[in-house]
């Protein structure tokens, strides 16, 4: 069982995961599942699929409170 979502091996594989990227791109994904060949780096690049979808609903979250301050409404 992981403890913390991070895998005791493959570390320096997740620190290679976990670099900034301007949106979902498909190409770096494919890559880190290419590179996925064992158990605690599958899971890591789960991990990162979640962290960054949560991330980017946070993001849309604080859109769209700060359009509300605006008066404004964010179309979906």
């Amino acid at each position: 069982m992981m403890r913390n979502n991070r895998p005791r091996t493959g570390e320096g594989w997740v620190r290679a995961m976990s670099q900034p990227d301007a949106g979902f791109d498909f190409d770096r994904y494919r890559q880190l599942l290419a590179e996925a060949d064992d158990e605690p780096k599958r899971l890591a690049f789960i991990n990162l699929l979640v962290d960054e979808k949560a991330k980017d609903k946070l993001a849309g979250q604080s859109l769209r409170g700060r359009l509300a301050e605006l008066g404004l409404k964010a179309n979906k």
